[in-house]
């Protein structure tokens, strides 16, 4: 059973969060200001972490960058009282995985829980998943969720994995914008084109020996990305 930490300072919405998560099939814990979610991500270890903006203490942007510079992998879904596209890219360039905006449905947060943690595999078939994917200088290991390239492990949010796995995969090809948010996104329908420009722009500076001139993910104006394999770089 997939272990979901809740952290808002909104007692009541917690207890709604949690009842319906429980009814789904999940086992929760919750928080209620930035310090205690920091104690319960290092202590309950959590399959997934839904994370307020705005805390008590840390805040949720401090708790989502701290996570990422801890080198934990924990899916993050970040949630933010405003509708303001700035706050949806700040908390993605932390590391989040998707985000919410208040009021949401507490369906629709079931359903993109579920959507993050069957990406991150927990109901793959393992048998059914190569050990790992040699592509050029980049090797893909689909069951670790890891992807090293010239030997050397990359640290990646989980939308960073799957944007990169995908490039690879489809090395070669131009990728429509559109087609990108489908895949990447559940409910693309509120995803804008900057979001997805940041989660490019955080995968070329991990990967790009300059990322102003980057020589794997290129920007095809007015259409997409294409990912061009570069084995000496």
């Amino acid at each position: 059973m997939e272990k979901i930490l809740v952290v808002d300072d909104e007692e009541a919405l917690v207890r709604l969060i949690t009842y319906n998560l429980n009814k789904a099939g999940f086992e929760t814990v919750a928080a209620f200001d930035g310090d205690q979610a920091w104690h319960l991500i290092n202590t309950e270890q959590p399959d997934l972490i839904i994370l307020d903006l705005m805390l008590p203490g840390k805040d949720g942007l401090e708790i989502c960058r701290e996570i990422r510079r801890a080198n934990l992998q924990t899916p993050i879904i970040m949630l933010t009282a405003r509708d303001d596209e700035i706050d949806r890219v700040l908390g993605l360039e932390m590391g989040a995985d998707d985000y919410v905006t208040k009021p949401f449905s507490v369906r629709e947060l079931t359903a993109r829980v579920k959507a993050v943690l069957r990406r991150r595999g927990g109901r793959a078939e393992a048998e059914a998943t190569p050990a790992s994917i040699t592509i050029g200088s980049f090797e893909i290991r689909p069951e670790q969720y890891e992807i090293y390239h010239h030997g050397q492990r990359l640290i990646l949010t989980l939308k960073e994995y799957e944007l990169l796995s995908l490039f690879l995969k489809n090395r070669g090809r131009v990728m429509k914008r559109e087609y990108l948010l489908q895949v990447l996104w559940d409910s693309p329908a509120g995803v804008s084109s900057r979001v997805l420009d940041v989660q490019v722009s955080k995968l070329r500076d991990k990967i790009e020996t300059d990322s102003n001139q980057p020589k794997f993910i290129k920007t095809v104006r007015g259409v997409g990305y294409k990912f061009e394999e570069n084995d000496d770089e």
